[in-house]
C-alpha cells in the first residue's frame, strides 16, 4: 500500500532514503531538526492512515461477531460503542504522542475506502460473509504494510533525535542558541 519510490519525490520517499541518514554528524543543527520535522511528519500521517484502518477492521470483525453469535443489533447501532472499545484498550506497539496535525488526512480515507473497492463499509450489514472476509483481509494486509513503514520512520525519528541529543551532551549544541533562533524567528513573523 505504501511504496517507497528510491529517488522519489513525495516525503516518504525522501524521509526513507538511506542518504537521509547518512552523515547526521556533518549536517548543520538546523538541518537536523527540518529533518527530524519532515520525518515526525510523515510519521504522524501514517499513523493516521493506520488508525483509519484500524477502524474499518474493527467494523468488519464487529459484524462478522455479530453474525456469528446471531445478534439482531446492527453494527451501525454499536458503531461508536465499537470505535470507542478501540480507542481506550491498551495500546500496542512504539505508539509516541503525536503534536503534529495529519497533513494529508483526506487523500488517506480515500486511499483507504478504495483497498476494497466496491465493499462499502457503510452497508456492512449488505455483504455477503465472503465479501466481508476479504475486506477484512485486504484491511489487515494494508494495516501492516502501513506499520511497517511507521516503524521504518521511526527509526529515522529516533536516528535524528540521537544525533540532536549527542550534540547537547557534547555542547556543541546549546538550549541557549535555540531559544534565541526561535525568538527571532517568532519575532520575524510578527513583523
Amino acid at each position: 500500500m505504501i511504496e517507497v519510490r528510491p529517488g522519489g519525490r513525495r516525503r516518504i520517499d525522501r524521509v526513507l532514503d538511506a542518504g537521509y541518514v547518512r552523515g547526521l554528524d556533518e549536517l548543520a543543527l538546523n538541518t537536523l531538526r527540518e529533518r527530524r520535522n519532515e520525518a515526525a511528519q510523515e510519521e504522524t500521517d501514517l499513523s493516521y492512515l493506520r488508525r483509519l484502518l484500524h477502524a474499518r477492521i474493527d467494523i468488519v470483525r464487529a459484524e462478522q461477531e455479530r453474525r456469528a453469535g446471531g445478534e439482531q443489533s446492527s453494527v451501525v447501532d454499536r458503531l461508536a460503542a465499537i470505535l470507542a472499545d478501540n480507542a481506550i484498550g491498551p495500546a500496542a506497539g512504539s505508539g509516541r504522542h503525536q503534536q503534529l496535525e495529519p497533513s494529508r488526512a483526506g487523500e488517506y480515507r480515500r486511499q483507504a475506502e478504495a483497498l476494497v473497492g466496491d465493499a462499502d463499509l457503510t452497508d456492512v450489514v449488505g455483504l455477503p460473509d465472503d465479501k466481508l472476509t476479504a475486506a477484512l483481509e485486504t484491511y489487515a494486509e494494508a494495516e501492516a504494510a502501513v506499520s511497517t513503514r511507521r516503524r521504518e520512520v521511526q527509526g529515522v525519528v529516533d536516528a535524528i533525535n540521537a544525533e540532536i541529543a549527542s550534540r547537547y551532551a557534547e555542547g556543541s549544541a546549546s538550549v541557549d542558541e535555540l531559544l534565541a533562533n526561535e525568538r527571532s524567528r517568532n519575532e520575524g513573523d510578527n513583523r
